[in-house]
């Protein structure tokens, strides 16, 4: 699905439209009419319309990006309007793509606007990247990041990282004109215990505007060639005190560039709900973990399940999870999940036999059985 633009040749430089809204551009030494039709003619891939990629994609649009995707396979749920002001109450039940989309071309109908109702996988990744000029991350976990940025890096695009926590922020520009990379910073996922997610941790809802506002800024500078653009520097910020640093980092000497996708981060083995269901009634007999808290239990819980671990607990706990079985581990939306499934895997268990139900508790009651909670 494509929201297509009015449409103006850019080889007759502004149209009067352009003008009238894009007035204040025109006036920066730094912009002018050159920079404009830059911007006009550039393409900005948004992977998730969730807390960071709203402020992002709305400042994107409004400064006149000519062509914007976004990618994301979730749905608007009340619980995300707390921070991701690109939806709103009316898009409850929509898919995150499409009303971001909406959104963001009412805000600017000469835009082209490219909804995809899917997730970036390791088998998609490099056909959808190749598309656009930059990416912006608006992930919350450390594989889609590392598939990001091994992808840009095989590519040669530039990509703009953001991540929140609780009442912190991080942004980068990596892998501009051969800069370092996320691998370069992180060159391994920290593991499960140390990985909460936005779920479970909370988030000051004010904090995603602010770096995704940022990831924005770095796109635009980079479409401009202007400024000074936080490549090899991780930018933290602090919302409580309002104390930002800047942490210089370089080149990994030692690390291969380019010689795989999502490696450390993606492969994963996984299982849909509608398969889990299937190949039950065919007779597998597999171990389900749940590895949400006990709150979360109290809930709703998915019929069958074996053992309930919090999923910070189980280092400590795994011997109590069989190795001679199927293991099948859930959540509410498989980040937690995957998170443990990895650590299983390194830890003896066998990569063939442990799998992450995808989507967790939400995706079984969109697909298999509606009166199962999403919260």
């Amino acid at each position: 699905m494509s929201f297509l633009p009015t449409g103006h040749d850019m080889e007759d430089g502004l149209s009067n439209d352009n003008r009238q809204r894009y007035a204040r551009h025109l006036v920066l030494p730094s912009v002018g009419e050159e920079g404009q039709i830059k911007l006009l003619k550039s393409s900005v891939l948004v992977v998730g319309a969730g807390g960071l990629g709203s402020p992002a994609m709305m400042y994107l649009a409004a400064a006149g990006v000519g062509r914007i995707g976004i990618i994301d396979d979730d749905f608007v749920e009340e619980s995300n309007l707390q921070r991701q002001i690109i939806h709103s109450t009316s898009s409850i039940g929509d898919a995150k793509a499409k009303s971001a989309a909406e959104r963001i071309c009412s805000l600017n109908p000469e835009i082209d606007v490219i909804p995809m109702v899917d997730r970036l996988t390791e088998s998609n990744a490099l056909s959808v990247i190749k598309d656009y000029d930059i990416v912006i991350d608006g992930t919350d976990n450390f594989a889609s990041r590392y598939l990001i940025g091994d992808v840009c890096e095989i590519l040669g695009k530039t990509w703009i990282f953001g991540s929140i926590h609780r009442f912190e922020g991080q942004v980068s520009t990596f892998n501009f004109e051969g800069g370092p990379n996320y691998r370069d910073l992180f060159p391994k996922p920290p593991p499960p215990e140390l990985a909460p997610n936005c779920s479970e941790a909370g988030v000051l809802g004010v904090l995603p505007g602010i770096v995704g506002t940022i990831q924005a800024t770095e796109a635009i500078k980079v479409i401009l060639g202007i400024g000074e653009v936080m490549s090899g520097k991780l930018l933290t910020i602090d919302s409580l005190t309002m104390i930002t640093r800047v942490l210089s980092f370089g080149l990994d000497p030692e690390r291969s560039r380019g010689s795989g996708i999502g490696k450390e981060g993606a492969s994963l083995k996984s299982i849909s709900p509608v398969e889990f269901v299937k190949l039950k009634s065919e007779g597998w007999n597999p171990f389900l973990l749940d590895v949400r808290s006990e709150s979360e239990e109290a809930i709703t819980s998915l019929e069958g399940t074996d053992l309930r671990i919090t999923h910070t607990s189980v280092p400590g706990r795994f011997g109590e999870i069989p190795m001679e079985r199927d293991i099948v581990v859930y959540c509410r939306t498989g980040g937690r999940s995957g998170a443990v499934v990895r650590f299983l895997t390194q830890s003896g268990y066998d990569s063939e036999r442990v799998l992450n139900l995808e989507g967790g508790v939400h995706l079984w009651s969109d697909t298999v059985d509606s009166s199962i909670i999403k919260y």
